[in-house]
């Protein structure tokens, strides 16, 4: 754990506003996808916006990031998007593509600073290498932006209810399997917990970032 004095705030800022970002995009692409398909909840809540006021979650959007300035890895979550699947012409199919979108969008936003980082590095790689230059920043945005955006697709799609994966997964597998999402719901907090600290969600992750950063280098 790092201390206070330790910190880098200026990488620290930059993480955070890519993270409100990420979160942003992510959320506002359920909801806008859930108004293509019927439900207009998200936009009658005010959460078709890429403003991070309207998605912000106390403990996911402030209490886990000032928590990841201290052990040096910024992740959190958004407020959820509510869906009304009763609004929805094909609710099981609709409610599999809505969840989707979120994950959807990060890899969207992903590739988007990778194509940034692959520009920078090409042609300001001795700016870079500097790193008092104003270049830096943008290099420091567009690195952070392809791993958090990585981390919050790959994250959401696991398969452990409240993320999207559980959603997904609910839809596509046959209807008497979807009690038992249900009945593990009540425990989710816990389950997240599980994954963050018991070492499982760096099996995961490990080889998507792996796979990443020799894209980016």
């Amino acid at each position: 754990m790092e201390s206070l004095a330790n910190i880098d705030w200026a990488q620290v800022l930059i993480a955070m506003v890519v993270l409100l970002f990420s979160l942003s995009i992510h959320e506002s692409a359920h909801a806008w996808t859930a108004e293509r398909f019927g439900d207009s909840t998200g936009r009658y809540l005010g959460r078709i916006t890429l403003n991070p006021v309207a998605h912000i979650d106390p403990i996911g959007t402030i209490l886990f990031p000032l928590l990841g300035m201290m052990t040096g890895f910024i992740f959190g979550w958004a407020k959820p998007v509510p869906v009304n699947t009763a609004n929805l012409r094909n609710p099981r199919r609709d409610h599999v593509l809505i969840a989707a979108a979120g994950p959807a969008s990060n890899v969207m936003a992903a590739v988007f600073f990778l194509i940034g980082l692959k520009f920078l590095v090409g042609f300001f790689a001795e700016e870079i290498n500097a790193s008092h230059t104003v270049i830096y920043p943008l290099y420091l945005l567009c690195s952070t932006g392809v791993i958090l955006n990585t981390i919050l697709a790959v994250f959401n799609l696991i398969p452990v209810p409240p993320l999207d994966g559980s959603w997904v997964l609910a839809g596509l597998l046959p209807s008497q399997f979807e009690g038992l999402f249900d009945a593990i719901r009540p425990y989710s907090f816990i389950l997240l917990l599980v994954l963050l600290w018991s070492g499982f969600l760096d099996l995961i992750l490990g080889p998507v970032l792996n796979f990443v950063v020799i894209l980016a280098s």
